[in-house]
């Protein structure tokens, strides 16, 4: 067996938070992606909420895994080498729980890294979700008559910054009326309400920075009094929103079978 074929037998765990909402489908979609840019590598799915694990696993009757339990598995199974692919988008708290609980499984591991992680993933990135963007812009007079304001979970980890970072590349690339914000930490809606006040616009859409749409989407960005888009309103602005994540957009499961293809390739066999 040459190495190619070693590598093509080496199972791949997409590590995922976890919805137990519609947006489920969302992780199914992406799913199709990842299979048909790896056929021959076995890929499966483990959540690390463990509430979302045992409401689904209730749901659904399945026995879905957690990344701890899908490694210690496959090492059953006789396995010497997994890739773990985090679904997240930066590397928070919840990558670095991964990072430090795989070393607790008997079985050798690769990480697959967060969407954001280099400069050329921000460019990645801010390029995929271009036409996602465009297709909602509103122009007057050839100038930007609408605010567009990614909203991601936020965190209070060093890496709270990528969203900043992640704003200067979107305006770069697609114009000045891209604003990030986020839900917990900074920057929080308040103040990226006053910037986009500031910045004289009247019109507002909302993009969920996040996978899927599922909780934080319902609760924060659109149904409570105190959402995103209820705050926005009373404040006298006209608010769209955009009603999944950004796993929908193909080119961004592309960008994470790009780490899947890194964590392979320094496997050494």
């Amino acid at each position: 067996m040459n190495n190619l074929q070693k590598k093509n037998k080496i199972p791949i765990i997409v590590t995922a938070f976890g919805t137990t909402s519609k947006a489920f489908a969302t992780y199914e979609k992406m799913d199709k992606v990842f299979k048909s840019s790896f056929p021959h590598n076995p890929i499966y799915w483990a959540y690390s909420s463990r509430m979302v694990k045992r409401i689904l696993n209730k749901k659904t009757n399945q026995d879905l895994k957690d990344p701890l339990e899908m490694m210690d598995d496959l090492r059953s199974q006789g396995h010497e080498w997994v890739v773990l692919q985090s679904l997240h988008l930066i590397c928070g708290h919840e990558f670095d729980r991964l990072v430090s609980e795989r070393d607790s499984i008997d079985i050798r591991s690769s990480i697959g890294l967060p969407l954001l992680m280099s400069y050329t993933d921000y460019v990645a990135t801010a390029k995929a979700l271009g036409p996602l963007i465009y297709k909602i812009s509103k122009f007057q007079n050839d100038c930007p008559d609408q605010a567009i304001i990614l909203v991601g979970h936020g965190t209070d980890h060093p890496a709270w910054t990528a969203y900043f970072a992640f704003e200067n590349i979107l305006r770069q690339i697609h114009g000045p009326n891209i604003f990030t914000g986020v839900v917990e930490g900074y920057p929080e809606m308040e103040v990226t309400l006053k910037r986009v006040q500031s910045a004289g616009f009247k019109k507002v859409c909302i993009i969920p920075f996040m996978l899927v749409a599922g909780v934080h989407f319902k609760e924060d960005l659109t149904r409570e009094e105190d959402s995103w888009q209820k705050t926005f309103e009373h404040n006298g602005m006209e608010v769209s929103v955009v009603n999944h994540g950004i796993g929908e957009v193909d080119m961004i499961s592309r960008i994470y079978c790009g780490h899947m293809s890194d964590a392979l390739n320094i496997i050494p066999v």
